[in-house]
């Protein structure tokens, strides 16, 4: 009978092979009828049975195949902490590398730099992986943002919009514009590899915008309209809006110029019953839960057939967003976001 080569095996299979060769030699059997039971080499059978005579089972057990942890590695333990620390707190610029993000080739400069080692772009990703870093799309943030301004919105100004709302047995909005463009399609389809797939597109643009606000209770307001978001549609937008809130609104806008026009002014201080608008921290569009709305309804509006036509963009927004009204479950979702679990 040819003989196994147990090197070539499992590591399962080599125990299991190794336990019956115990337990057939205390069943009495000779080390050369085992050997050849089992298509092993004599020698080998003898030794794994001289192991468990010293030490018993745990003498016998496998040990781990291919190199011990850390070994081999080109960075020490010491290195790998101090490259992974600066990783975690600086950027690239902040080091004064031409990078906007930490990718592998900003990490082999860093490793250069700090370890003197010039290490293959492939090991770096493995290294990376190692750490448990993963390539992301990033969080898009103005630099003209405050950080005091935001913290002071989460901590000081909301808490104070909700005790007020609860005072004035008010319901809280949060507003927001959006436009959708058919050429913003970006839809991927399968085709054989090397032939890409041909999706036929009007070469007329087409644009529509829309102001939706949403309450953290599920419920959701929509106006589709043309062009650019003006104060008079604002005002046209608002004016629905507490007519169908059937009490006071506190409704939260972005700092849209025309969010704090005079008309916008004037039509308020008229309404200062029914109405009352604070306005979100400059550059901050992620504190804002209508935010993830918008992305969904494009998401969604650039699904399945392709929306070519200004009435085709309206169409599929429209029947989206009624969709939503039906769904209080689904807007409220958008309010479980990391960035906007404040405002539940």
């Amino acid at each position: 009978m040819e003989k196994i080569d147990g090197r070539k095996l499992k590591k399962d299979v080599q125990q299991a092979l190794r336990d019956q060769v115990v337990r057939l030699r205390k069943q009495g059997k000779a080390n050369k009828d085992v050997a050849e039971y089992l298509a092993m080499n004599p020698q080998q059978c003898s030794r794994i049975w001289q192991k468990y005579e010293r030490g018993g089972k745990k003498e016998i057990l496998l040990g781990r195949r291919g190199r011990r942890h850390g070994e081999k590695r080109s960075l020490t333990e010491e290195q790998e902490r101090g490259v992974r620390k600066l990783i975690v707190d600086k950027t690239p610029d902040q080091l004064k590398f031409p990078f906007a993000l930490w990718t592998r080739g900003a990490v082999r400069q860093l490793i250069e730099r700090h370890c003197g080692t010039d290490m293959p772009i492939r090991t770096v990703g493995e290294y990376l992986k190692r750490w448990g870093f993963t390539p992301q799309k990033p969080i898009k943030r103005a630099k003209e943002q405050s950080s005091v301004a935001v913290d002071r919105r989460l901590k000081r100004d909301y808490p104070e919009i909700v005790r007020r709302a609860k005072k004035e047995k008010a319901e809280i909005y949060r507003g927001d514009e959006t436009g959708v463009q058919n050429e913003a399609n970006r839809v991927r389809g399968y085709g054989p590899k090397g032939i890409t797939p041909v999706l036929k597109v009007t070469a007329k643009r087409a644009h529509i915008s829309m102001i939706s606000a949403i309450t953290n209770e599920g419920k959701v307001r929509f106006m589709v309209y043309r062009e650019a978001m003006t104060q008079g549609k604002l005002i046209v937008f608002m004016s629905r809006l507490i007519r169908d809130a059937k009490r006071k609104v506190c409704l939260i806008l972005d700092n849209l110029k025309s969010h704090h026009g005079k008309k916008v002014a004037e039509w308020l201080e008229k309404h200062k019953n029914e109405i009352v608008v604070f306005y979100l921290p400059s550059y901050s569009p992620e504190l804002n839960p209508d935010e993830y709305l918008s992305g969904d309804l494009k998401s969604r509006v650039h699904s399945d057939a392709y929306a070519g036509t200004e009435s085709d963009l309206k169409h599929k927004t429209r029947s989206f967003m009624r969709t939503l009204v039906k769904r209080p479950h689904r807007v409220k979702s958008y309010f479980r976001h990391p960035k906007v679990v404040y405002a539940q």
